[in-house]
């Protein structure tokens, strides 16, 4: 059931150092890399006949292993996301995939739209996943870990939002305020029953 977390507080079972690698399967590994180093701009490495390593901007890597066969497409909620400068840039990404679909084999191309405070569009690729293009602020989604008003964990009082189709969450602008609201409102509180 969605609804608000709170934070473990314990060490973990396991000493992990990094999220390193994920895995992506294709059926073509030529036609493959040449959409990720053509389209994308993907660094990539082939590390055996029927395997490839992609990455961009990061460590993080994927591998990308020819299977040969189709199979079930992935769901856009598990897309892989790419950060872009403006929502200008968003807009140039889909007329160009727009452009280019059937050269290499695009399954679909969303139109961009703005939703929760970024704008964004997504595409299917030859191999069936999904991938995005969005315009975030500085940093991206990974400028978030350094702003409190953007952690909703432990703050049960927006519980009730876990119903809600449009995952509405810290990103949308409007949220924010009620958020950075209710925040305030939960530090005078404490700063009132401290000076009593």
């Amino acid at each position: 059931m969605p609804g608000i977390t709170d934070r473990y507080e314990g060490e973990p079972l396991l000493k992990t150092q990094e999220l390193a690698h994920g895995t992506l399967e294709c059926v073509d590994i030529h036609q493959s890399r040449r959409f990720y180093e053509e389209v994308l701009g993907l660094q990539v490495l082939q590390t055996s006949p029927r395997s490839l390593m992609i990455r961009k901007g990061s460590n993080h890597t994927y591998a990308v292993v020819e299977t040969g066969k189709v199979n079930a497409q992935m769901i856009l909620l598990n897309h892989n996301g790419f950060n872009v400068g403006s929502v200008e840039e968003v807009d140039a990404a889909y007329e160009t995939l727009l452009r280019v679909k059937d050269e290499y084999g695009l399954k679909q191309v969303q139109k961009p739209r703005h939703s929760h405070g970024d704008s964004a569009f997504y595409f299917c690729d030859l191999d069936g996943n999904w991938w995005e293009i969005v315009s975030v602020r500085p940093g991206g989604y990974s400028a978030d870990y350094a702003d409190d008003d953007r952690d909703l964990t432990g703050h049960h009082e927006f519980d009730d939002l876990k119903g809600n189709f449009n995952m509405i969450h810290t990103h949308d602008p409007d949220f924010r305020a009620q958020f950075r609201k209710a925040l305030d409102e939960k530090k005078d509180g404490a700063n009132k029953s401290d000076q009593t």
